[in-house]
């Protein structure tokens, strides 16, 4: 039931005259029906592995296997089509279009892949029905509030069906009950449909909803457990910042 697998994954940036290593050959794997949370302390280089992960960035060395597919070797056009049809991205900022409506926002990678519009719009009502969305089709972003422009951000990662789901911080701009709310969505979605969902985080207040969670730190993996009892918070001092935005 694995969706994911990495071997060695090294990201190296132009320093000067030299390189700064951000990530130190990471072994990784995800599976189907987890709700994984990656987590540590700002800098440590989750954001840059979860764009490697995604096909945004390009590693330095190692591969990445999705659905058996190694998309470290496929050429741009390709690993764009790839994540298209197989990945969803959810972000801090909800990057919904603000002259579209919700159903209009949450249908755009259908129509991106070439489905009529009208069919689009309908599979796309489903799902913001199905997330407690179903009043607010025909709202403009900016007549929703911030836990409802995530839910629109929410059905359109879901929309395509996608086998993997990423996450960058999705619940920071959240208060905590709006948060709760977005991830027992997310949770569900991953179970339900048996589909993974990565979750990169500072927000210890969703730790509970994690299956598992992977912590980092310079760049490497420290520690994997499903059991959140085993995380040490100690060593990883998450500090989160929520504004207070409402459901």
């Amino acid at each position: 039931m694995t969706i994911l697998t990495t071997h060695q994954i090294v990201k190296d940036f132009p320093a000067g005259d030299g390189v700064v290593r951000v990530l130190h050959g990471i072994d990784l794997t995800l599976r189907k029906g987890e709700l994984t949370m990656l987590v540590g302390p700002s800098g440590c280089g989750k954001t840059v592995l979860l764009s490697i992960l995604s096909g945004i960035l390009s590693a330095t060395s190692g591969t990445i296997e999705i659905l058996g597919t190694t998309i470290t070797t496929l050429a741009d056009r390709p690993k764009v089509l790839f994540r298209r049809q197989h990945l969803g991205f959810i972000f801090q900022q909800y990057n919904l279009l603000s002259s579209l409506t919700a159903v209009e926002n949450a249908a755009m990678p259908l129509v991106a892949a070439g489905m009529p519009l009208s069919a689009a719009n309908q599979r796309a009502a489903l799902i913001l029905d199905d997330i407690g969305m179903g009043r607010h089709l025909d709202k403009l972003p900016r007549q929703l509030s911030g836990g409802q422009q995530q839910r629109v951000a929410i059905a359109r990662a879901l929309v395509h069906e996608p086998a993997l789901i990423v996450c960058d911080e999705p619940t920071a701009a959240l208060d905590a009950q709006t948060g709760h709310a977005v991830m027992e969505i997310l949770r569900r979605r991953a179970r339900d449909h048996n589909r993974g969902i990565l979750v990169v985080t500072h927000d210890n207040r969703i730790y509970p909803f994690a299956d598992r969670i992977i912590a980092m730190d310079d760049g490497k993996i420290l520690d994997d457990q499903p059991n959140l009892n085993s995380l040490d918070p100690a060593t990883f001092p998450i500090a989160p910042s929520p504004s207070n935005h409402s459901v």
